[in-house]
């Protein structure tokens, strides 16, 4: 009988939608002019970019002219922050950009590169317990120098939703540009940029079921940048080269998906998410689940099972044909506990134990049974072999 595969793992990637993959399909040959060129095979090209990008800004409330395509999320992160901090400590206004302890590498490995190579100042915000930032230590952490806040929208790992509003009111106070990571958010939850005061925004389309390797950023009109790439006319010089056209193509299809089933889809993964959280709860002792208890993703849920390491649990529930993540996709070679994990403050041994599972378009009710009726007893196995376990139970902590 052939295993049972259940794929856990949407905040890494989505599948991209059939609906998706036929929008693209003509562009690949028989649609296959460059969109610079002026003829109508160019024009054609071009029409079609057009058509995604207003697909893309319709999602988040922007204006069309307000969205340049990228080849992903963390490409998009690195503009943002190399484009607008640069530009700004060439003309003498500062050095200095507000982050957080939870961002993705994308974001917390440019600001070393800034900080090693470019002698920027980096303040790097904790969280609290359940990943929130602090909105006056923000305030406080603002100074003359400070040209950028980068808050994510929300985070990949524990699924905690920040409060951009007022991350936004608070840098409109002090005329400070911010920037959001919204690679978790966009297409999953509702975003409204202009509503939400964010001045240049990330995007992906692989997060909601795009294709992989293109992205967008939002950047709010007027704001000047520095550009990405130099060599063309194409995203207004902004960044150039022959678009990909098949891949913006399927970002807006996917977009404009998202925007029409986003109230059906936050309900449904809600209510998947809940009965996943209190089923595992139920089941298995000595358990948690990391993250805003209310303020979260929809789809996202991570729990650390304290007295065993992630690694174990992810290669049992393979075996049964079930994915899922430590943490995120992009550092889940290391064996180091997750930064976000240790940030909202899980000691290390506890850290260890995480498993991140998220929910998307095609699981199932019953996708939520077999990880429900499995995952106790992967626990309980590893558990056994656990010296942590053992001398908790020996010491009294714990009863067998």
């Amino acid at each position: 009988m052939e295993k049972r595969k259940v794929y856990m793992d949407y905040a890494a990637t989505t599948p991209v939608k059939a609906e998706v993959v036929e929008a693209m399909q003509p562009y690949f040959s028989e649609k296959f002019g460059n969109a610079s060129s002026f003829h109508a095979f160019g024009r054609e090209a071009k029409e079609a970019i057009d058509k995604a990008r207003e697909q893309v800004a319709n999602l988040i409330n922007a204006e069309t002219s307000e969205v340049y395509f990228t080849g992903g999320g963390s490409e998009s992160d690195n503009w943002a922050l190399e484009g607008i901090g640069l530009l700004a400590k060439s003309k003498g206004k500062g050095n200095h950009i507000i982050t957080t302890k939870i961002e993705h590498h994308a974001i917390l490995h440019t600001c070393e590169y800034l900080e090693k190579y470019h002698g920027f100042e980096i303040t790097y915000l904790d969280v609290d317990k359940y990943g929130k930032i602090d909105l006056n230590e923000l305030e406080n952490a603002i100074k003359d120098t400070t040209v950028l806040i980068s808050v994510m929208f929300a985070n990949n790992e524990i699924g905690t939703v920040e409060p951009i509003k007022e991350i936004g009111q608070i840098a409109k106070k002090h005329n400070i540009l911010f920037h959001t990571d919204a690679v978790q958010a966009v297409g999953n939850i509702p975003v409204d940029v202009k509503e939400l005061g964010i001045d240049l925004m990330s995007m992906s389309s692989h997060k909601i079921y795009g294709p992989k390797g293109q992205g967008a950023m939002f950047i709010r009109k007027g704001i000047k940048i520095l550009n990405l790439i130099h060599g063309g006319a194409q995203e207004k010089t902004k960044r150039a080269g022959t678009e990909n056209v098949a891949g913006i193509v399927g970002f807006g299809k996917a977009a404009e998906i998202a925007n029409k089933n986003m109230e059906e889809h936050v309900e449904r993964l809600s209510r998947l998410s809940k009965k996943l959280i209190d089923g595992v709860l139920e089941r298995i002792p000595h358990t948690r689940v990391n993250g805003h208890p209310t303020d979260r993703l929809p789809g996202t849920t991570n729990f650390a099972f304290e007295y065993i390491e992630g690694e174990g649990i992810l290669l049992l529930l393979d075996m049964l044909g079930i994915a899922g993540s430590s943490g995120s996709a992009c550092t889940s070679g290391s064996l180091d506990p997750s930064h976000v994990l240790l940030a909202i403050g899980l000691p290390h041994e506890i850290a260890h134990g995480s498993l991140r599972l998220t929910i998307g378009e095609f699981t199932t009710d019953e996708d939520i049974d077999y990880i429900l009726e499995n995952l106790p007893s992967v626990i309980e196995r590893l558990r056994s072999m656990s010296p942590l376990y053992s001398d908790a139970i020996k010491s009294g902590k714990i009863q067998a």
